[in-house]
């Protein structure tokens, strides 16, 4: 599936971002300011872990001849740290060649001037070329969203770690440091934060969309820190609880489900993004009290069990975007606009940490049933694209090969049926983006004071 799917991008779009299965050609979006092949720099490391010699080296090529990063234009400053900074940093540790390092470094420096604001939170948005940085326009009042200045810690610290400029780390050690002098509503973290005043915006809190990649950047800088840094535990730890306490439920049917807080009404979905928990759950739980641990390996397997769920109960065993628990519907979208599924990884991502850290086989076998349903729904002649609509067996295609699709979906499938040593859980974090980022098991401490 990965040659099929990287062997059509390269034929029809190389050098673009994203290949259009079903017209066959590139698509660039607007992103990445300009910034030019995230599925090449997506891919590298699937494409080398997979053993894909071939492969791995013209895309590397691709990245010493053609990778041009004196662009202008306005640039996700989460999604370039993520897809872009993510995948260059993870070929680097792989393969120890200096292309990708020097390549990393440079955009690194680039998106350092979203951080010029009163509180030190960056804003959503950066012109790569001139510095310039503003909030998005759908952002409420012109806040930073949780999601995107939360989920900069891992990488920035091997920025920093690589390049010995402390400025990485400072920047996003600061953010902690906002974070956790402003209050939170019953312990939770609402999505919008003013990098102006650095207060809340508003109080809608969710663990999918928005909130997500901050919770799970939390427990994984601790383990990238071989376990020192025990800040990042705590503000995890008492996160968790507050989202057990108000925002885990169970349906009549007996699913466990995370809602989403509409300052104190809860709103009873879960977005498939939120999915990503159980995985999440599960790496925390193997590192909680010996009393805890067991509770909190339940409820990773409750809530990957509903996950699952939303697969299992559409006509093509693929999960929409959003599913609900309210009238008399459970783990099902009751919207239309909600019934796509644009081959995202988060459910797979909870079956491969739920298999390496419990064995049970059957996250393995609701993993193949993944694979068959993709091959299924979402193959077409020039490499794969989403749905419109996983409750139908005739679906429409969105015409999008996403760049997750082959960094993280099937990266993920692929380690799930791998042996546990392959990219260890002791070894390497992953970011959000399914990249492979090694533990550090030398103190490093002195490198983030």
């Amino acid at each position: 599936m990965m040659k099929f799917a990287w062997d059509n991008y390269k034929q029809y779009a190389l050098g673009k971002n994203e290949l259009r299965p079903l017209t066959k050609n590139g698509h660039i979006g607007n992103m990445f300011g300009g910034l030019r092949g995230a599925t090449v720099i997506d891919a590298l490391d699937t494409l080398y872990i997979m053993e894909l010699e071939e492969e791995f080296q013209e895309a590397k090529k691709w990245v010493e001849k053609s990778f041009d990063l004196n662009v202008n234009g306005e640039a996700s400053l989460f999604e370039v740290n993520i897809r872009y900074i993510g995948g260059l940093l993870a070929a680097y540790y792989l393969t120890g060649e200096e292309v990708f390092k020097s390549k990393a470094l440079e955009l690194g420096e680039k998106l350092l001037p979203a951080f010029n604001t009163p509180t030190g939170i960056p804003r959503g948005v950066i012109n790569l070329g001139s510095g310039m940085s503003w909030s998005w326009g759908w952002a409420s009042a012109g806040s930073s969203i949780l999601a995107e200045f939360g989920t900069l810690h891992l990488e920035f610290l091997h920025l920093s770690e690589l390049s010995g400029n402390p400025v990485f780390a400072e920047k996003v050690m600061n953010i902690r440091k906002v974070l956790n002098r402003v209050e939170k509503p019953q312990g939770l973290y609402p999505n919008f934060l003013s990098p102006v005043t650095g207060n809340w915006v508003q109080h809608h809190v969710s663990i999918g969309g928005l909130g997500d990649s901050f919770y799970e950047y939390l427990i994984k800088s601790w383990l990238m820190s071989d376990k020192k840094d025990s800040e990042s535990k705590k503000m995890y730890d008492d996160a968790l609880e507050a989202i057990e306490k108000h925002l885990v439920k169970k349906s009549a049917g007996g699913l466990t489900y995370i809602a989403e807080w509409r300052g104190g009404i809860l709103d009873h979905k879960m977005g498939h993004l939120a999915c990503f928990s159980g995985g999440m759950i599960a790496l925390g739980a193997e590192h909680a009290g010996e009393e805890r641990k067991q509770h909190y390996m339940d409820l990773a397997a409750e809530i990957t069990n509903t996950c699952h769920e939303s697969y299992a109960r559409s006509d093509t065993k693929l999960g929409p975007e959003a599913f609900r628990f309210d009238a008399g519907s459970e783990a099902m979208a009751t919207r239309l606009s909600e019934r796509y599924y644009i081959l995202r990884p988060e459910v797979v991502e909870s079956y491969m940490y739920m298999w390496r850290l419990t064995h049970h086989p059957k996250y393995r076998q609701w993993g193949w049933e993944v694979v068959q349903a993709l091959e299924k729904y979402c193959r077409v002649e020039a490499g794969f694209s989403g749905i419109r609509d996983v409750y139908t067996t005739t679906p429409t295609h969105d015409n999008m090969q996403q760049s997750f699709f082959l960094a993280e979906t099937l990266k993920y499938l692929y380690l799930l049926f791998c042996e546990d040593d392959v990219l260890s859980l002791d070894d390497w974090v992953f970011n959000t983006e399914a990249h492979p980022l090694p533990v550090n098991h030398t103190n490093f401490k002195a490198s983030v004071q």
